[in-house]
């Protein structure tokens, strides 16, 4: 459980609008033996409550069974993202729009514990919720807060053991203070945050390890100081060389070599902190034309699976992690 290195992937896609990245088994075993080549310890997943419920007390795990089969045959945890509206309960019918009632959500979340209670212990609750991309009515993270505490108390019922963590955080120290102010410290496990920066910015790397130290201060004032961080998300692009393709959302896009020595620097400077327990790197694998832009290659492996110099560079400091300990 020490094991600190993570990534992001998205092994549920199987639609026409990511382009059906993982469109069978057989891609899911190719996907998850890399992972293992890679030296990643862990990954977050999601369980999207629209394809797990998608009628209202109706239930389907086939898709999911066969993700944490995989994963669990291949000795990789899990961090299970619990996450976005089915378009049955929310507010709008949208995905991103909370749902209407806490309990709809809530009986989501306690059905997708209990069936993989022996399997997951740790569980995220909804992604980036103080972004209006994810969570689209924004109130200062007051209705989250609740949401958050009534999957908190349900989830401890069901599996005593099982650790909480707050919903990535994507607009840094603002959320964590907004997270206390409405009362959630008693309903998170592990604080968790997403940090991204422009590598080309020679103060990044700084800002990259300050955030966490700065969230621990808030943490400590708050009696939280004995809780772990978690960076559920950190990235940047690696675009190879010569391919004409959009900037990100920070500007301008790194070639591959340029990723991965960012990659290199982040868990350095990451893995410094005591406070730190896990890092997922977003993503393990490009996507194919999501995004449009400079996010499609945030990926360890290029779309056809091949080793970009990002890879390496995980894997490296994932062994040399396993010498030293």
């Amino acid at each position: 459980m020490s094991d600190p290195f993570g990534v992001l992937e998205f092994l549920h896609w199987n639609h026409d609008w990511n382009s059906y990245k993982y469109p069978d088994q057989a891609s899911l075993d190719k996907i998850a033996l890399l992972m293992k080549k890679a030296g990643v310890g862990w990954i977050r997943q999601d369980f999207l409550w629209e394809e797990i419920e998608p009628r209202q007390g109706e239930f389907d795990f086939v898709k999911y069974d066969l993700i944490v089969d995989i994963l669990v045959k291949n000795k990789i945890q899990i961090l299970g993202l619990l996450n976005y509206s089915a378009p049955w309960a929310s507010v709008s019918g949208k995905w991103n729009d909370p749902p209407q009632d806490n309990s709809l959500f809530v009986n989501y979340a306690v059905q997708v514990i209990k069936r993989y209670k022996d399997k997951i212990k740790y569980w995220e609750v909804w992604n980036e919720p103080d972004s209006r991309v994810y969570w689209l009515n924004q109130d200062g993270l007051k209705s989250y807060s609740l949401l958050l505490r009534d999957v908190y108390l349900a989830a401890k019922k069901i599996d005593l053991e099982c650790k909480i963590l707050n919903g990535g955080l994507a607009e840094g120290l603002s959320s964590v203070n907004k997270l206390y102010d409405n009362g959630a410290a008693g309903y998170f496990d592990i604080l968790n945050i997403h940090i991204f920066e422009p590598p080309q910015d020679p103060a990044a790397i700084k800002r990259v390890e300050a955030y966490p130290k700065l969230a621990y201060k808030i943490m400590s004032r708050h009696g939280d100081a004995a809780k772990k961080i978690w960076v559920t998300e950190i990235g940047s692009p690696g675009v190879k060389s010569g391919m004409q393709v959009a900037d990100w959302w920070l500007g301008g896009n790194q070639d591959e070599l340029e990723q991965a020595k960012w990659l290199k620097e982040v868990f350095a400077s990451l893995l410094k902190d005591k406070n730190i327990g896990k890092i997922f790197w977003a993503f393990f694998r490009d996507c194919n034309k999501h995004w449009d832009n400079g996010v499609d290659y945030f990926g360890l492996l290029r779309w056809d699976y091949s080793l970009k110099p990002s890879f390496i560079a995980y894997q490296e400091i994932t062994q040399n992690w396993k010498k030293v300990k």
